[in-house]
């Protein structure tokens, strides 16, 4: 089914659709009869976001959506640390509840920063919601509000995550060997 550069896959399409109903409802739960506006951090979240909203829209919640474009990574496998907005939301936040929609929290830089960032417009609330969190890897103290799964130090790809723009298509969310970005 998948090439040689995929060790294995971590978490197949169905379980992400069945936790993706669970973690919807709690959000539908929380926010029952409120508007929400989710941001979807690009690219990564792009499909968990897009299913994501329209699990939402399953329950009495307003869903409004925007996008914005950071990066952390560059090229590589590994965090810079440093954070850079390359595309930031249009639609103000003062006053609404905003849920950042990511799709792995691994060091927590790019989210705090993101966090301060949007914590400083005033929203009513802001919530973080993510496909995977990595806490081993994480450096600052950040746990995102909503997780669909805990994952261990392995890099992933499929299901929007990526390596270098490939591999996003991938229905399921797989390992990538390390031989194909060690050494690069």
């Amino acid at each position: 089914m998948y090439g040689k550069e995929i060790e294995k896959v971590l978490i197949t399409n169905e379980d992400v659709r069945n936790r993706l109903k669970e973690v919807a409802k709690k959000i539908g739960d929380d926010y029952k009869g409120k508007d929400v506006l989710f941001i979807c951090v690009l690219r990564g979240a792009f499909m968990f976001f897009a299913d994501l909203v329209r699990e939402i829209s399953e329950y009495d919640v307003n869903a409004q959506v925007d996008f914005i474009a950071v990066s952390s990574y560059g090229e590589g496998t590994v965090s810079t640390g440093e954070v850079k907005f390359i595309k930031d939301c249009s639609t103000p936040i003062a006053g609404k509840n905003v849920i950042i929609v990511e799709d792995i929290v691994d060091t927590g830089i790019t989210l705090n920063y993101l966090k301060k960032v949007f914590l400083s417009r005033e929203p009513e609330s802001l919530k973080i919601c993510t496909l995977l969190d990595k806490p081993a890897r994480r450096k600052v103290d950040l746990v995102p509000d909503y997780k669909l799964f805990e994952i261990p130090n392995e890099f992933v790809i499929g299901y929007g995550l990526d390596y270098n723009e490939d591999y996003r298509a991938l229905k399921d969310v797989c390992v990538l060997a390390p031989w194909v970005y060690e050494n690069k």
